[in-house]
């Protein structure tokens, strides 16, 4: 029993604590959570033209911790490219506070690609989201308002589950019992 144990320490806990930067995350986080929220003003309610991936959260909540830590980086990256557009006049917020969102988001890529390897690429079915996303908001739309305001409300749904997701690698026990106790809603 003291083996298995072991052994679930060194394979599932070993990338998380060698990851030490994860200690930083919260903070960039809630720092880029900040941002979007002072970027969203007022919140459109027109509906997302992609639905929100939820079950990439959920399935990769079951694997390695490294591939978690994999997932985060490059969904940060995604996220990241997202604002890297030609045309941003028509974002409805002071365009200063998308450069400060994308050199926080910049830094929690910089600390994770210190966890995991360079080698290590995105899953292609979550580029692909990501492409629609953009391509369905802003690209249709010209860069509308709406479309940005639509797009950033997507960013902060996914910095949240992102936010949980690190949670679950750095305190996995408090995790696991989350998942017990609540019911599945998504």
């Amino acid at each position: 029993m003291l083996s298995s144990s072991l052994l679930f320490f060194f394979t599932v806990l070993t990338p998380a604590l060698c990851c030490d930067w994860l200690r930083h995350y919260d903070h960039y986080s809630n720092t880029s959570l900040t941002l979007v929220r002072r970027m969203a003003g007022q919140v459109t309610h027109h509906e997302a033209p992609v639905s929100f991936p939820y079950r990439f959260y959920s399935c990769i909540r079951h694997t390695e911790v490294k591939s978690q830590l994999v997932f985060i980086r490059d969904s940060l990256s995604l996220i990241s490219d997202l604002y890297h557009h030609d045309n941003i006049s028509s974002v409805p917020w002071e365009t200063n506070l998308t450069h400060r969102f994308l050199i926080d988001t910049n830094s929690m890529i910089d600390g994770l690609n210190t966890c995991v390897s360079m080698q290590k690429q995105a899953d292609t079915r979550l580029k692909k989201y990501y492409k629609r996303l953009i391509r369905r908001t802003v690209y249709c739309t010209g860069g509308s308002s709406d479309s940005w305001q639509t797009l950033i409300r997507e960013t902060k749904l996914h910095l949240d589950q992102l936010q949980l997701l690190v949670s679950s690698i750095r305190h996995p026990s408090a995790a696991a019992k989350r998942r017990r106790c609540s019911p599945h809603t998504h």
